[in-house]
């Protein structure tokens, strides 16, 4: 165990020394936010329910700060430590392989945490962000999210050849869900044709499954199945297809 927060420790460290992860995990869900937030603003209406555009759209950033540690920051961060050889001497350490992976896991959970309290600070400090009471089940959701797309960034990281290609391929991937789940805008306002597009992305039952809990208190059982079948066969791939050499 000792050895283990070690690693977390030294992978949180790393994480802080990268200007550009840290930009797109921590700093770029807040400023759409508050781009958003400047453009519609926040005041309550009637038609949503007593709430305002903001506190309708946090758990669409919930939902980017998410797939940006799964689709980017774990395939870029493992694939770069395997080109260098650092997964190799790991592995050969007594610690083993699995120590190594759950560092990692842990890490980006912690900067998943950082950047969900950095969307809430900001919200609250900018827009007077109002938070639903009650629905704690929200955090299960979160982490269950979170671990199925970083099952899908073990994947991209085991199966591309360099740190480069899985930086461009996450990207690739991540940024047209991104703008067609509703984590970066409202579906609602999309053409009827993208939207039913969008149902068959994993980004957009993530943040509906948010959305339901954050809002509502009620589990979206497609999403969460969604959700849990990415998170299933990611696990499964990624045991096939990460390479350490």
């Amino acid at each position: 165990m000792k050895s283990f927060l070690k690693l977390t420790y030294m992978e949180l460290k790393l994480q802080l020394r990268e200007p550009v992860a840290l930009f797109f995990t921590l700093a770029f869900p807040v400023m759409v936010m508050v781009l958003f937030g400047i453009i519609f603003g926040n005041q309550a209406e009637e038609l949503l329910g007593g709430y305002g555009q903001v506190d309708l759209s946090v758990p669409g950033y919930i939902g980017m700060v998410v797939g940006t540690i799964g689709m980017l920051s774990i395939p870029t961060t493992l694939a770069n430590y395997r080109d260098l050889g650092i997964l190799r001497r790991l592995r050969a350490t007594p610690l083993g392989s699995g120590p190594v992976l759950w560092s990692q896991v842990a890490a980006q959970v912690v900067m998943t945490a950082a950047g969900i309290i950095l969307l809430f600070i900001a919200g609250l400090a900018i827009f007077d962000l109002r938070i639903p009471n009650g629905n704690l089940a929200v955090v299960p959701a979160i982490l269950l999210s979170a671990f199925s797309f970083f099952a899908v960034g073990f994947v991209l990281a085991g199966v591309m050849p360099s740190a480069r290609t899985a930086q461009a391929v996450g990207m690739a991937i991540f940024y047209p869900m991104l703008f067609l789940s509703g984590a970066a805008m409202p579906r609602y306002i999309m053409p009827d044709f993208v939207q039913q597009f969008a149902g068959f992305l994993p980004l957009t039952h993530v943040v509906i499954l948010i959305e339901d809990l954050w809002l509502k208190g009620t589990w979206n059982l497609t999403s969460l199945s969604v959700v849990t079948a990415v998170l299933i066969l990611g696990l499964v791939v990624s045991r096939f297809t990460f390479r350490w050499e």
